[in-house]
């Protein structure tokens, strides 16, 4: 590893749809073929099918794990990071990239995009969360149709 590898956060729910993990899958075989370094929470569901794409592509992955036992990581994640502090480790997972992919997700894939945001971390949307306030759309998620989409968008607006 340099200093010039992309790190790319792909967050969604620890239990998913089949459909987003067909696209979760797509979004980690895509960081892989451009050379980026995919980070996670570790566990299942997106965060799995994402590290499996990955790794398929012969990719690099980094779970951030909430628990204490590196062995609650799934299979495809190369790098566990143990942390012993619940979902406190969404805002490692976000910090630790230069953009994020949300895939679908739940409340704590919520609370990931909202730290992704508060940290100017840009924030990319494949069937995910969408704001409003006041009644106007909030634009802050960039949506994506499809995983070359997403991929392309989060490398092109990652933070050096």
């Amino acid at each position: 590893m340099t200093n010039e590898e992309k790190f790319i956060a792909v967050i969604g729910g620890g239990e998913c749809s089949a459909k987003e993990a067909e696209l979760a899958e797509e979004v980690g075989r895509e960081i892989a073929r451009r050379g980026a370094i995919l980070v996670c929470g570790g566990l299942s569901g997106v965060m799995e099918a994402a590290c499996k794409g990955a790794r398929s592509e012969g990719g690099m992955t980094i779970g951030i794990l909430p628990g204490d036992n590196r062995k609650q990581a799934n299979r495809y994640v190369q790098i566990p990071i143990v942390t012993s502090i619940g979902y406190a480790r969404n805002v490692i997972v976000v910090k630790s990239a230069q953009a994020v992919i949300a895939i679908g997700g739940s409340y704590g894939t919520l609370s990931e995009i909202s730290h992704a945001l508060q940290s100017a971390i840009p924030v990319i949307g494949l069937n995910t969360w969408s704001f409003s306030k006041d009644g106007r759309v909030d634009k802050s998620i960039i949506r994506a149709k499809n995983a070359v989409e997403a991929v392309n968008k989060a490398l092109s607006l990652a933070k050096k």
